[in-house]
């Protein structure tokens, strides 16, 4: 029984390790693009989460907003879009979800669509990185809505230019940028 525990517990801190490389897969390009990240719809605004747009814990069914990303660099083959909240460490830094999206390599700006909460059924196009971390307060899935209760929490988003390499190149961080979705 020893032994089962502690190869048990080698192996979650494996998995620790090997998800800390797989994070940092994207080998930084000499001249990173700043990307320009807005809302493509209105009901965001960047100050407070609209109401709804929450966690079912505090009465919403909330989705990603719609973003409008520019200045895409070539080369380009997906974006990453990290949700954090600022103020709460377990949340940040991606806690919220990571979540890819395929774009056609050459095209500057697109047009991200919304997604769901707490789902794993994403989209034609999308793609789970990481699921959120916040299992304790809603259903398991790629993103998790602002949960923080009304504690004015910052919300934001990283968006990340890569080139999604085959597996015998090596995959490249070619832009990113922040935004800013509000507080709750």
């Amino acid at each position: 029984m020893r032994n089962k525990i502690k190869t048990l517990s080698w192996l979650i801190a494996l998995s620790f390790v090997l998800g800390g490389c797989i994070a940092g897969k994207y080998k930084p390009a000499p001249n990173m693009a700043d990307l320009e990240i807005s809302f493509s719809d209105s009901l965001w605004t960047g100050k407070k989460i609209p109401a709804g747009q929450q966690c079912s814990m505090f009465g919403g069914n909330g989705a990603t907003p719609a973003l409008l990303v520019k200045n895409i660099p070539d080369g380009t083959n997906a974006l990453i879009m990290e949700y954090s909240d600022r103020d709460y460490q377990p949340m940040n830094n991606g806690g919220h979800g990571k979540v890819g999206y395929n774009i056609t390599s050459g095209i500057h700006q697109v047009t991200i669509p919304s997604i769901p909460g707490n789902t794993f059924d994403l989209p034609k196009d999308f793609f789970l990185v990481s699921a959120h971390q916040g299992t304790a307060r809603g259903k398991a899935g790629a993103y998790m809505p602002p949960c923080s209760g009304g504690k004015g929490n910052l919300y934001v988003v990283k968006v990340k230019a890569v080139y999604e390499a085959p597996e015998v190149k090596e995959s490249q961080l070619l832009g990113e940028g922040n935004l800013t979705l509000g507080t709750y």
